[in-house]
């Protein structure tokens, strides 16, 4: 390595080990007033965990003063920056709480729905944190409804929405896919789908949906004992001009046409018997 690299790498080291010394006495420090003024330049430079290990004596210290409503905000916004989406949106939540009429009420009751919404886990696991963040974003579109977020909130509500579809979708997936293991569990699907259309009309999985009640009952149908074989073909027949007059295109129109067919032979073949008989 040349010289001139090894005064470059050796000056820069210095710099760092300097600036951790200063930063140490600061901690050691109880000048809060420097405190402040490091932690708020620290932040400007986006230096998040430094400004936020500040800011967290200096939320206690400064409560009730005039400088309480700028560090709340500032370290709330710390945290966020650490994508510590808890803590942040507890302080987010803690700032409205405490400054309703503040300078920054409208960006934080937004930035505790936003961090909500972070949070939000996959379609296939509890989805509690996903519900919270709706609430807290209609909470926000009611108390701003001018506010230029309220578009942008109601999409990230969408959004949000079709995650819990997409797991109500799963949820009647997995009965469907159970079959009729220890029970009848098609029937159990058709209720599941049934009730996410009824919660979620709006919904992007809709045709999905209603395909996989109309299929689930079609295999009820074929599988039924004799004296309830005719009402559930009937029922499947019934679904199935549900299915095509609301998706005449659908990409599972296909599979539709071949459920009504078998369909339509079954319950013709169970007219000849009933005929004969």
């Amino acid at each position: 390595m040349k010289l001139k690299h090894l005064v470059f790498v050796f000056a820069l080291i210095g710099l760092v080990f300097s600036g951790c010394s200063k930063y140490q006495k600061l901690l050691k420090s109880q000048d809060y007033e420097q405190w402040y003024t490091e932690a708020m330049r620290y932040y400007e430079k986006e230096d998040y965990t430094r400004a936020a290990t500040l800011l967290n004596q200096l939320v206690n210290i400064y409560r009730g003063t005039d400088k309480a409503e700028e560090v709340n905000y500032v370290y709330a916004n710390c945290l966020y920056g650490l994508n510590d989406f808890m803590t942040a949106g507890h302080f987010y939540r803690e700032y409205v709480k405490s400054f309703p009429a503040g300078d920054y009420a409208e960006e934080c009751q937004y930035m505790s729905a936003y961090c909500y919404y972070m949070r939000s886990p996959k379609p296939r696991l509890d989805q509690t944190t996903t519900e919270e963040a709706i609430q807290e974003f209609q909470l926000f579109i009611n108390m701003y409804p001018n506010s230029a977020r309220v578009e942008e909130s109601t999409r990230l509500m969408d959004e949000l929405r079709d995650k819990l579809v997409y797991k109500s979708y799963l949820s009647a997936k997995l009965y469907y896919n159970l079959g009729d293991y220890l029970g009848n569990n098609y029937k159990s699907a058709v209720i599941a789908a049934q009730n996410s259309l009824r919660d979620f009309p709006d919904t992007k999985y809709r045709e999905e949906l209603s395909f996989l009640i109309l299929e689930s009952k079609y295999i009820q149908a074929v599988n039924s004992v004799e004296e309830k074989k005719e009402e559930r073909v009937r029922d499947t027949l019934d679904e199935y001009y549900s299915f095509v007059n609301e998706f005449p295109e659908g990409k599972m129109r296909r599979k539709a046409e071949r459920i009504f067919e078998d369909s339509d032979r079954m319950l013709k073949e169970y007219n000849k018997e009933v005929a004969v008989n």
